[in-house]
Order: structure tokens, then sequence, then C-alpha cells
């Protein structure tokens, strides 16, 4: 199984949270992401994203073809997380789309086994791999700023 964990790039302030939306650098920062997962990921690549509209805008730059889950959601835990995604039993590459702190949380408990406060930054992407048994691979951790 492959698993993307992918915040949402950069958003304003100006209204309540689930209604936030990109602003023109997130727009970038989700273009430029986008652009770089579009050569890499298998066409059957599963999209879960947060109901917010910020984590569906930066969806929209890779795909229209996503799956809204409250389950990887702005109060999701790292443990829904794994869950709506199948990690780490899960046939094929899921992306999911969402917020901090969960994201990190999520990384480090895959890493580590502890739901550590690991930071991502906004529009960032971990990309991980369930291989063997207990074994796990990055295959990337990348933020727009280097693309």
């Amino acid at each position: 199984m492959e698993l993307i964990l992918w915040r949402h790039a950069d958003a304003g302030d100006d209204a309540p949270d689930e209604e936030r939306e990109l602003t023109a650098k997130g727009v970038k920062q989700a273009q430029r992401i986008a652009a770089w997962l579009k050569e890499r990921l298998p066409g059957d690549a599963v999209v879960l994203v947060s109901p917010a509209k910020r984590a569906q805008q930066t969806a929209r730059a890779l795909t229209g073809r996503f799956e809204v889950s409250r389950e990887v959601g702005a109060a999701a835990t790292p443990q829904s997380v794994l869950k709506a995604a199948g990690w780490p039993r899960a046939e094929g590459t899921v992306v999911v789309v969402g917020h901090q702190p969960t994201l990190g949380q999520t990384a480090a408990l895959i890493m580590t086994r502890s739901a550590a406060e690991w930071g991502i930054p906004k529009g960032a992407l971990w990309w991980l791999a369930s291989r063997d048994p207990g074994e796990t691979v990055v295959r990337a951790v990348i933020a727009p700023d280097l693309l």
C-alpha cells in the first residue's frame, strides 16, 4: 500500500473554519504539488479529502474525483485517518488531503508507533509505503517551495 498524507495549502483566516478558502499562495502551492504528483501517481489512486473547503480546493488541483470524508477532516484522529485509508493492508495508493496536527501525528504514528507532534508545512506531503508486515518505506517528503 502507498499512503500520501497531503496537508491542505495556505488558506485565509477570513471565514468560519470549514469555509476558509485557499489564498493565491495556497493555489500555487496546491498546483505545484499536484503537478509533481500527477507525474507519479497511478491512475487508480483513491483520494480522500476533508470536508473543509480549503482541503477540497487543494485536492481539485490534482483531480476532480475525490471522496469527502469526515474521518480525515479537521477533527480527525490519526487512527481515523489510518482506518479510512485502510493502512497498512489496503491495495493501491491512497491520497489523504487533510489538516495539522492530525497528518503530522499520523506520519509519526506510522513511523514510530507513537502519535507525536510532527509538523507538516502547508501544502506539503509525506509519501509512505507499507511493504512486508511491519516495514514502512518513506518514498518522499516534499514541500511546495522546493518545486
